[in-house]
Protein backbone atom coordinates (compact mmCIF):
# COMPACT_ATOMS: atom_id res chain seq x y z
CA UNK A 1 0.00 0.00 0.00
CA UNK A 2 0.86 2.96 -1.37
CA UNK A 3 1.59 6.62 1.44
CA UNK A 4 -0.28 9.45 -0.35
CA UNK A 5 -0.36 12.86 0.37
CA UNK A 6 -2.86 14.67 2.41
CA UNK A 7 -5.70 14.86 -0.28
CA UNK A 8 -5.97 19.04 0.50
CA UNK A 9 -2.55 18.85 -0.40
CA UNK A 10 -3.05 17.84 -3.94
CA UNK A 11 -2.14 20.39 -6.39
CA UNK A 12 -5.14 21.35 -8.83
CA UNK A 13 -4.46 24.15 -10.85
CA UNK A 14 -4.16 22.59 -14.78
CA UNK A 15 -3.66 25.09 -17.62
CA UNK A 16 -6.70 26.31 -19.84
CA UNK A 17 -7.85 23.60 -22.85
CA UNK A 18 -9.31 25.06 -26.09
CA UNK A 19 -12.84 23.47 -27.14
CA UNK A 20 -10.95 22.36 -30.21
CA UNK A 21 -8.06 20.71 -28.60
CA UNK A 22 -9.98 18.74 -25.93
CA UNK A 23 -12.67 17.25 -28.41
CA UNK A 24 -9.91 16.26 -30.47
CA UNK A 25 -8.10 14.07 -27.42
CA UNK A 26 -11.34 12.95 -25.69
CA UNK A 27 -12.24 11.33 -29.70
CA UNK A 28 -8.97 9.59 -29.74
CA UNK A 29 -8.80 8.20 -25.86
CA UNK A 30 -12.65 6.80 -26.68
CA UNK A 31 -11.80 5.05 -29.75
CA UNK A 32 -8.76 3.58 -28.12
CA UNK A 33 -11.09 2.50 -25.28
CA UNK A 34 -13.61 1.09 -27.31
CA UNK A 35 -10.64 -0.95 -28.93
CA UNK A 36 -9.31 -2.26 -25.49
CA UNK A 37 -13.41 -3.33 -24.56
CA UNK A 38 -14.13 -5.36 -27.82
CA UNK A 39 -10.73 -6.96 -27.15
CA UNK A 40 -12.22 -7.87 -24.08
CA UNK A 41 -15.50 -9.04 -25.32
CA UNK A 42 -13.95 -11.12 -27.50
CA UNK A 43 -11.59 -12.66 -24.82
CA UNK A 44 -13.72 -12.75 -22.40
CA UNK A 45 -12.50 -9.97 -20.19
CA UNK A 46 -14.03 -8.32 -17.45
CA UNK A 47 -13.14 -4.99 -15.66
CA UNK A 48 -15.16 -3.20 -13.12
CA UNK A 49 -14.45 0.82 -12.83
CA UNK A 50 -15.17 2.58 -9.44
CA UNK A 51 -15.45 6.49 -9.31
CA UNK A 52 -16.04 8.22 -5.82
CA UNK A 53 -15.75 12.00 -4.84
CA UNK A 54 -17.44 14.64 -3.75
CA UNK A 55 -21.15 15.92 -5.26
CA UNK A 56 -20.47 17.94 -7.87
CA UNK A 57 -17.20 17.05 -8.78
CA UNK A 58 -17.31 15.69 -12.22
CA UNK A 59 -18.17 12.04 -11.48
CA UNK A 60 -20.99 11.92 -14.13
CA UNK A 61 -19.92 13.99 -16.47
CA UNK A 62 -16.47 11.86 -16.48
CA UNK A 63 -18.57 8.56 -16.36
CA UNK A 64 -20.55 9.88 -19.18
CA UNK A 65 -17.42 10.56 -22.15
CA UNK A 66 -15.91 7.03 -20.70
CA UNK A 67 -19.13 4.98 -22.10
CA UNK A 68 -19.49 7.27 -25.05
CA UNK A 69 -19.22 4.80 -28.10
CA UNK A 70 -18.73 1.73 -26.22
CA UNK A 71 -20.68 -1.27 -27.02
CA UNK A 72 -24.08 -1.24 -24.55
CA UNK A 73 -24.72 -4.85 -24.19
CA UNK A 74 -21.48 -5.03 -22.63
CA UNK A 75 -21.43 -2.13 -20.72
CA UNK A 76 -23.06 -1.81 -17.22
CA UNK A 77 -23.35 1.53 -15.42
CA UNK A 78 -24.55 1.36 -11.60
CA UNK A 79 -25.54 4.85 -10.13
CA UNK A 80 -25.08 3.45 -6.33
CA UNK A 81 -27.19 5.11 -4.23
CA UNK A 82 -28.26 4.45 -0.66
CA UNK A 83 -29.09 0.87 0.04
CA UNK A 84 -32.76 -0.11 0.29
CA UNK A 85 -34.47 -1.87 3.17
CA UNK A 86 -33.65 -5.17 2.05
CA UNK A 87 -30.04 -4.64 1.46
CA UNK A 88 -29.61 -3.50 4.87
CA UNK A 89 -30.57 -6.87 6.21
CA UNK A 90 -27.68 -8.35 4.45
CA UNK A 91 -23.84 -7.65 4.19
CA UNK A 92 -22.86 -4.01 2.38
CA UNK A 93 -20.92 -5.77 -0.09
CA UNK A 94 -23.75 -8.21 -1.11
CA UNK A 95 -25.33 -5.49 -3.24
CA UNK A 96 -22.07 -4.69 -5.18
CA UNK A 97 -21.26 -8.89 -5.62
CA UNK A 98 -24.71 -8.94 -7.55
CA UNK A 99 -23.84 -6.51 -9.78
CA UNK A 100 -20.30 -7.79 -10.49
CA UNK A 101 -19.77 -8.03 -14.96
CA UNK A 102 -19.79 -10.93 -16.34
CA UNK A 103 -17.08 -12.50 -19.16
CA UNK A 104 -16.62 -9.84 -21.75
CA UNK A 105 -18.34 -6.89 -19.77
CA UNK A 106 -17.38 -3.94 -18.20
CA UNK A 107 -18.94 -2.63 -15.13
CA UNK A 108 -18.87 1.39 -14.10
CA UNK A 109 -19.85 2.77 -10.81
CA UNK A 110 -20.79 5.77 -10.00
CA UNK A 111 -19.97 5.47 -6.06
CA UNK A 112 -19.00 2.03 -4.89
CA UNK A 113 -18.25 -0.17 -2.03
CA UNK A 114 -16.05 2.67 -0.62
CA UNK A 115 -19.46 4.57 0.59
CA UNK A 116 -18.77 2.05 4.07
CA UNK A 117 -16.22 3.92 4.75
CA UNK A 118 -16.82 7.50 3.68
CA UNK A 119 -20.98 8.58 4.05
CA UNK A 120 -21.51 5.50 6.40
CA UNK A 121 -18.85 6.23 8.67
CA UNK A 122 -19.06 10.14 8.58
CA UNK A 123 -22.79 9.86 9.23
CA UNK A 124 -22.43 7.34 11.47
CA UNK A 125 -24.64 4.72 9.42
CA UNK A 126 -22.51 1.91 10.80
CA UNK A 127 -20.17 1.51 14.10
CA UNK A 128 -16.74 2.57 14.18
CA UNK A 129 -15.73 -1.04 14.18
CA UNK A 130 -17.62 -1.97 10.94
CA UNK A 131 -16.29 0.98 9.43
CA UNK A 132 -12.72 0.18 10.58
CA UNK A 133 -12.72 -3.55 9.58
CA UNK A 134 -14.09 -2.62 6.36
CA UNK A 135 -10.23 -1.42 5.01
CA UNK A 136 -9.19 -5.28 5.59
CA UNK A 137 -13.25 -6.71 3.69
CA UNK A 138 -12.70 -4.41 0.98
CA UNK A 139 -9.06 -5.29 0.42
CA UNK A 140 -9.98 -8.47 0.49
CA UNK A 141 -13.15 -8.56 -1.90
CA UNK A 142 -10.69 -6.92 -4.43
CA UNK A 143 -7.80 -8.76 -4.29
CA UNK A 144 -10.74 -11.89 -5.08
CA UNK A 145 -11.95 -10.32 -8.09
CA UNK A 146 -8.55 -9.40 -8.97
CA UNK A 147 -7.00 -13.05 -8.46
CA UNK A 148 -10.12 -14.15 -10.68
CA UNK A 149 -8.90 -12.56 -13.46
CA UNK A 150 -10.61 -9.19 -13.09
CA UNK A 151 -9.37 -5.60 -13.86
CA UNK A 152 -9.98 -3.32 -11.32
CA UNK A 153 -9.86 0.53 -11.85
CA UNK A 154 -10.39 2.76 -8.82
CA UNK A 155 -10.91 6.56 -9.65
CA UNK A 156 -11.62 9.13 -6.84
CA UNK A 157 -12.80 12.54 -8.18
CA UNK A 158 -11.30 15.20 -5.95
CA UNK A 159 -12.51 19.33 -5.88
CA UNK A 160 -11.35 21.85 -4.12
CA UNK A 161 -13.99 23.73 -1.62
CA UNK A 162 -13.59 26.85 -4.13
CA UNK A 163 -14.89 24.90 -6.83
CA UNK A 164 -17.28 23.47 -5.02
CA UNK A 165 -19.42 26.13 -3.79
CA UNK A 166 -18.65 27.37 -7.38
CA UNK A 167 -20.80 24.59 -9.43
CA UNK A 168 -23.34 24.25 -6.32
CA UNK A 169 -24.26 28.21 -6.97
CA UNK A 170 -24.32 27.56 -10.71
CA UNK A 171 -26.83 24.40 -10.23
CA UNK A 172 -28.89 26.54 -8.04
CA UNK A 173 -28.92 29.11 -10.27
CA UNK A 174 -29.84 27.19 -13.11
CA UNK A 175 -33.68 25.71 -13.43
CA UNK A 176 -32.55 22.68 -15.63
CA UNK A 177 -30.00 21.46 -12.99
CA UNK A 178 -31.63 23.17 -9.32
CA UNK A 179 -33.27 19.52 -8.51
CA UNK A 180 -29.74 18.41 -7.79
CA UNK A 181 -28.92 20.13 -5.05
CA UNK A 182 -30.29 19.08 -1.55
CA UNK A 183 -30.04 19.63 2.23
CA UNK A 184 -28.06 16.53 1.81
CA UNK A 185 -25.28 18.08 0.41
CA UNK A 186 -25.04 21.25 2.61
CA UNK A 187 -24.42 18.61 5.48
CA UNK A 188 -21.67 17.01 3.78
CA UNK A 189 -20.27 20.29 2.46
CA UNK A 190 -19.81 21.62 6.02
CA UNK A 191 -18.26 17.78 7.21
CA UNK A 192 -15.61 18.68 4.84
CA UNK A 193 -12.80 18.49 6.98
CA UNK A 194 -14.39 14.81 8.42
CA UNK A 195 -14.83 13.91 4.52
CA UNK A 196 -11.29 14.44 3.72
CA UNK A 197 -9.87 13.02 7.32
CA UNK A 198 -11.83 9.63 5.53
CA UNK A 199 -10.86 10.00 2.08
CA UNK A 200 -7.15 10.38 3.51
CA UNK A 201 -7.54 7.08 5.22
CA UNK A 202 -9.05 5.66 2.64
CA UNK A 203 -6.23 5.85 0.16
CA UNK A 204 -3.77 5.07 2.82
CA UNK A 205 -5.29 1.97 3.99
CA UNK A 206 -6.85 0.73 0.43
CA UNK A 207 -4.17 1.82 -1.85
CA UNK A 208 -3.01 -2.22 -3.24
CA UNK A 209 -0.89 -3.44 -5.97
CA UNK A 210 -4.30 -5.76 -7.05
CA UNK A 211 -6.38 -2.10 -6.45
CA UNK A 212 -4.59 0.89 -6.62
CA UNK A 213 -6.14 4.57 -6.46
CA UNK A 214 -5.99 7.21 -9.05
CA UNK A 215 -6.66 10.72 -7.43
CA UNK A 216 -8.38 13.02 -10.52
CA UNK A 217 -7.85 16.33 -10.04
CA UNK A 218 -11.45 18.10 -10.78
CA UNK A 219 -11.22 21.83 -10.60
CA UNK A 220 -10.81 22.20 -14.56
CA UNK A 221 -13.68 19.39 -16.01
CA UNK A 222 -11.93 19.47 -19.23
CA UNK A 223 -8.81 18.03 -17.83
CA UNK A 224 -10.17 15.57 -15.51
CA UNK A 225 -12.12 14.09 -18.11
CA UNK A 226 -9.30 13.48 -19.78
CA UNK A 227 -6.77 12.39 -17.02
CA UNK A 228 -9.72 10.04 -16.17
CA UNK A 229 -10.02 8.37 -19.43
CA UNK A 230 -6.48 7.83 -19.47
CA UNK A 231 -5.98 6.59 -16.14
CA UNK A 232 -9.11 3.98 -17.32
CA UNK A 233 -6.96 2.90 -20.66
CA UNK A 234 -3.60 2.78 -18.81
CA UNK A 235 -4.99 0.36 -16.28
CA UNK A 236 -6.95 -1.44 -18.70
CA UNK A 237 -4.27 -1.89 -21.07
CA UNK A 238 -1.23 -3.36 -18.23
CA UNK A 239 -0.55 -6.95 -19.14
CA UNK A 240 -2.33 -7.21 -21.68
CA UNK A 241 -2.57 -9.65 -24.78
CA UNK A 242 -5.02 -9.13 -27.66
CA UNK A 243 -6.94 -12.16 -28.74
CA UNK A 244 -5.87 -13.75 -31.89
CA UNK A 245 -8.73 -12.44 -34.18
CA UNK A 246 -9.60 -15.50 -36.10
CA UNK A 247 -13.59 -16.55 -37.63
CA UNK A 248 -15.03 -19.63 -36.52
CA UNK A 249 -14.56 -21.71 -39.95
CA UNK A 250 -18.00 -22.77 -39.46
CA UNK A 251 -19.09 -18.55 -40.50
CA UNK A 252 -16.44 -19.01 -43.16
CA UNK A 253 -18.74 -21.73 -44.84
CA UNK A 254 -21.82 -20.14 -44.13
CA UNK A 255 -20.42 -17.19 -45.96
CA UNK A 256 -18.66 -18.88 -48.69
CA UNK A 257 -22.47 -20.69 -49.57
CA UNK A 258 -24.43 -18.20 -48.94
CA UNK A 259 -22.63 -14.99 -50.66
CA UNK A 260 -19.42 -17.00 -52.49
CA UNK A 261 -17.18 -14.60 -50.02
CA UNK A 262 -13.57 -16.22 -48.88
CA UNK A 263 -10.99 -14.87 -46.55
CA UNK A 264 -9.09 -12.51 -47.96
CA UNK A 265 -11.23 -12.20 -51.09
CA UNK A 266 -11.29 -8.42 -52.47
CA UNK A 267 -14.44 -6.47 -52.85
CA UNK A 268 -15.00 -5.60 -56.17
Amino acid sequence: MGKWPALDKIDMISGPIDRPAYEDQLKKLQTTLLDLQIRDIRAGGRAVIGADGWDAAGKGGLIERMIFGLEPRSTHVWRIGAPSKDELAQHYLTRFWQRLPQRGNWGIFDRTWYGRVLVERIEGFCTKDEWKRAYREINEFERMLADDGVRIVKLLVHVSAEELKKRMIERLDDPSKNYKVGLEDFRNIAKRKQYLEAYDDMLEKTDTDWGPWHVIASDNKKHARLQGLKVVIKELSRGAKPPEQTLDPAVIAAAEKMWGWKPGQKKK
